[in-house]
């Protein structure tokens, strides 16, 4: 059965997220396959949009797929890289740029009457990253734009519906780069924009019944829109066969144990609470390396998870909130710069003594997504805004080993940081916000007396899925008035300061 899906080939982008986002922003379902995994079931997406890659198509080890089964017979967007594959491959020339074209440039040229830049017009903003250039097209290449330093910027192949780029569309930089997507996908490719929230849920949810029939299915909640919005998509399924467990590490922020299990029993969902906070700390005892701390949190997470699993008789699955982003980052390809930065620990499955199967609602969509789809099905508009928080929890907030004073002081900082964020109307307008503790005492004056305490650092970023991220420039009237709530009621910190980085380089928590 024809779909009306697009297969995205990443050749290692850091901009391949962006061309999925893009695309789903246009209504369209897509998907992100290395280009060396090319999916057997070609007959189920009906466009193809090769992506960017930092390699050289000139080099030895340069991605080279076989596209026979998709050139010429899919409509197809070659973007950067794929520009240049194409050319290189098929009798153009590609040769090192005399500058390395990157940042903004300006269409100087569009072929009139083509479709592929309909209600886009000379002078249009795109955003140039490459350090090789086309210098002759390919054969059977019309040209279709230019620049002022790009003379080959879009090309068409005469005769296929195959179309080609020299800049990223999918970047905000490139101003009409959305109007470029939605013509070939929508005019050239004849794609549907047929995919919503709405349609999710039903199709998730039909499809999640016919899976799991009447088995019984285990569920982490975090107190997260992922695990809720999982939850509730496995609750409208299969009702009172979902088991869901909320696990206390110790590390959440201050009451949010018992605060986030009243907000689910009002929602109907069959919940259990477990406080393992001690067994977790424990087990933390000494541990400063961010993997050692995470990957100890991981398995007395499993292994509680486990001991309370084997309590509901009968249980065939385990859900995880995993999203796309997780899934993408944890296959990466060859090692490039989509490659793993950390270790998720809901992706890579279980140990084997879990002997459940694994299922994933959200497994395919971005967390913007997630906020829409938990909005269609109703759910709390506050639970659906709630910041990200790692599941490590404060863990990889307090840098250093663990003690269970160092988290009561980081929760305290961080409630007075959340309560005034949305006191002040800006926690809708952050996309994370936390405290960490840093492990450096600073000299300060409390009264008479010289003090000798602790630092904590405020992180607020805007984000619209983690991937990149900006600091937020918080009122310096906020920021003192929250600093000096924190150093007046906070016992141990006679120091707060704000940190202004942003992702990349620095990632969005500090571990």
């Amino acid at each position: 059965m024809q779909q009306n899906n697009v297969l995205i080939l990443d050749f290692g982008s850091q901009y391949t997220q962006l061309i999925a986002r893009r695309v789903r922003e246009l209504n369209i379902y897509c998907e992100i396959h290395p280009y060396n995994k090319i999916p057997k079931n070609l007959e189920s997406f009906k466009a193809v949009i090769l992506s960017g890659s930092p390699s050289s198509v000139r080099a030895k080890e340069a991605p080279h797929p076989d596209l026979s089964a998709i050139r010429g017979k899919k409509p197809l967007l070659a973007v950067c890289y794929g520009a240049q594959y194409l050319a290189h491959f098929s009798g153009g020339l590609v040769a090192p740029s005399n500058t390395r074209e990157y940042g903004r440039a300006n269409l100087s040229y569009i072929k009139e009457n083509e479709k592929f830049f309909k209600d886009i017009s000379v002078g249009s903003q795109v955003w140039m990253s490459h350090s090789d250039t086309i210098k002759e097209l390919p054969e059977k290449a019309i040209l279709l734009a230019s620049t002022n330093d790009v003379e080959n910027a879009a090309y068409k192949i005469d005769g296929e519906n195959t179309y080609a780029i020299q800049f990223h569309p999918e970047v905000y930089h490139s101003t009409d780069g959305k109007q470029l997507l939605q013509n070939f996908l929508v005019n050239i490719a004849g794609v549907a924009q047929s995919w919503t929230p709405d349609s999710f849920v039903e199709s998730t949810v039909n499809s999640l019944r016919e899976k799991i029939k009447d088995d019984k299915v285990v569920l982490g909640l975090s107190g997260g829109v992922d695990s809720t919005v999982a939850a509730v998509l496995l609750h409208k399924a299969i009702g009172k066969n979902l088991h869901c467990i909320f696990v206390n590490n110790g590390l959440l922020r201050k009451n949010e144990f018992t605060s986030v299990l009243q907000q689910y029993e009002g929602m109907g969902l069959n919940v259990k609470g477990v406080d393992a906070s001690a067994r977790f700390l424990d087990a933390l005892k000494g541990l400063s390396e961010p993997e050692a701390k995470r990957k100890a949190i991981g398995k007395i997470f499993i292994d509680v998870f486990d001991d309370e699993a084997h309590q509901i008789k009968d249980a065939k699955w385990l859900a995880q909130g995993t999203i796309y982003p997780d899934v993408i980052e944890s296959v990466s390809v060859n090692g490039g710069p989509s490659a793993t930065i950390k270790s998720h620990h809901n992706v890579g499955g279980l140990p084997d003594f879990m002997k459940l199967k694994i299922v994933e609602p959200l497994r395919m969509i971005f967390k913007d997504e997630v906020r829409r789809v938990g909005k269609s099905m109703g759910i709390d508009a506050e639970l659906l805004g709630r910041h990200p928080f790692p599941g490590p929890g404060l863990a990889i907030r307090i840098l250093g080993d663990i003690t269970a004073e160092k988290v009561s002081i980081l929760q305290e900082v961080d409630a007075i940081f959340i309560t005034n964020l949305k006191k002040y109307n800006l926690y809708n307008k952050v996309w994370q916000a936390g405290a960490i503790l840093l492990p450096v005492n600073s000299v300060g004056v409390m009264g008479d007396e010289r003090t000798y305490e602790k630092v904590v650092a405020l992180r607020a970023v805007e984000s619209t899925d983690g991937m990149t991220a900006d600091w937020v420039n918080l009122p310096y009237e906020f920021l003192q008035k929250t600093s000096n709530e924190i150093i007046n009621k906070v016992k141990g910190v006679n120091r707060v300061v704000y940190d202004i980085s942003s992702k990349p380089p620095a990632t969005i928590e500090w571990e």
